[in-house]
């Protein structure tokens, strides 16, 4: 089945930052905006059909021959649009309240009316069960449509777990701090892929303060690894393994958990410049994650990424920064023909990678293609990771502005990026 293309309900943070846009905005220049919303993506028909405007007449605006004037069309473009009011003089859209997103802070709980209530009926237990077997549809929804998607309602979660382990006492509060160092550390996840890493290492925290007392060793074990991966992304190499080898050592260390350290272990290696221990590694990586699914299955816990496609992807990454770029064009083209459609969020990355890759290879038409085509993801995802790899992949590019089709994707990445974080970005 084709779905029908829409604009999507929020433009990227990026665009709408974009010095360009707002200046555009603010003297409804409608023919620059619309030509810097079809950079982005969002072509003439898409603006005209959500506009309520005929395509010939998008065509005319852009190409100058007609301006709009009229406060109700301006509402009207605003709307369909999605360019919050501010931006173009007018009030608060009514859509724009509806799409207010939450944001954890530390130590803010937010009080709930159906659960605070004196004699208010909530089952602990139910919730629990509730939450497992709502946390599936997170993981996918993060992978294929991006982190935002899944945070508001995992925030949410993640409050009312902290309430209800504050009021329960025996096995039921066991279970809250389980579920709840599930939850949190996802939570941790999606705050890492949009940028947030103070959000992201203290939601870490919290999970493993909360696995530790419900003596949970298996999230104790997969939380070390996720804090390997954290020093890993601020290139704290000797963090990095030490973190990654007592995740291995942890006695909740299942196979897939064990893969995952190995190579977390060996990016570590790989930033040290040691590439026997990091091959080494990413071989031990490779057979763990090949060999069959752990005894200790957990639906609750995201574990199904752990393939020898993602150990590979890992490895030729790495071997992009030891200097092998030819290799890691290889693996990232031959790994990407096999990567699950569900994972759109991680191709985003990939692609970035091998853009770089590509362009260290001094083939800038080919970095271009596949810059290109991780940007269109990543304007849908609003994922900061992808976004700090395609920034390195710019970089990469610079000696051949000259060439059309880098040229076009550094116009593109310029005005999407307006507030893209630079921060190098890992797995």
């Amino acid at each position: 089945m084709v779905t029908e293309a829409r604009v999507p309900d929020r433009l990227p943070s990026g665009l709408l930052a974009n010095p360009e846009m707002i200046t555009a905005c603010r003297k409804r220049d409608f023919s620059a905006v619309f030509r810097l919303l079809k950079l982005a993506g969002i072509y003439p028909s898409l603006i005209a059909r959500a506009c309520d405007l005929t395509p010939s007449r998008v065509g005319e605006v852009m190409a100058g021959k007609r301006r709009i004037e009229k406060i109700d069309l301006v509402e009207r473009i605003a709307d369909g649009l999605h360019i919050p009011g501010h931006m173009l003089g007018l009030a608060t859209r009514d859509w724009e309240q509806a799409a207010v997103p939450t944001k954890a802070r530390r130590c803010t709980v937010e009080p709930h009316p159906a659960d605070t209530r004196p004699g208010s009926p909530f089952d602990p237990e139910f919730f629990v069960s509730h939450l497992r077997g709502l946390m599936p549809g997170h993981y996918r929804t993060a992978n294929l449509l991006g982190s935002r998607y899944a945070l508001d309602s995992v925030t949410r979660h993640v409050q009312v777990l902290d309430r209800l382990q504050q009021t329960t006492g025996g096995s039921a509060r066991d279970e809250i701090l389980a579920i709840g160092a599930r939850t949190a550390e996802f939570l941790g996840w999606l705050n890492q892929d949009l940028g947030d890493f103070e959000q992201a290492m203290y939601w870490s925290d919290r999970a493993m303060e909360w696995a530790q007392e419900s003596g949970d060793d298996v999230m104790t074990a997969y939380l070390l690894f996720r804090k390997s991966n954290q020093a890993t992304a601020r290139r704290s190499a000797q963090q990095a393994v030490g973190l990654a080898r007592a995740a291995q050592r942890s006695p909740g260390a299942t196979p897939r958990i064990r893969a995952l350290a190995a190579q977390q272990e060996a990016q570590g290696h790989a930033l040290m410049g040691n590439q026997r221990f990091a091959q080494a590694k990413f071989d031990e990586a490779h057979e763990l994650a090949a060999s069959p699914d752990d005894e200790h299955r957990d639906d609750a816990l995201d574990m199904a990424y752990c393939t020898p496609t993602y150990i590979e992807m890992q490895r030729a990454n790495c071997l992009l920064e030891l200097g092998d770029p030819h290799t890691a064009v290889a693996m990232f083209e031959a790994e990407l023909r096999t990567l699950p459609p569900v994972y759109r969020n991680d191709q985003g990355v990939y692609l970035s990678r091998l853009a770089r890759a590509y362009a260290v290879s001094g083939e800038p038409e080919q970095a271009a293609a596949a810059a290109d085509r991780a940007l269109s993801i990543a304007i849908d995802t609003e994922s900061a990771r992808t976004m700090a790899e395609l920034s390195a992949a710019d970089r990469a590019l610079q000696r051949w502005s000259g060439v059309t089709e880098v040229a076009t994707f550094t116009g593109r990445l310029k005005l999407m990026s307006g507030t893209a974080p630079s921060r190098p970005a890992t797995s």
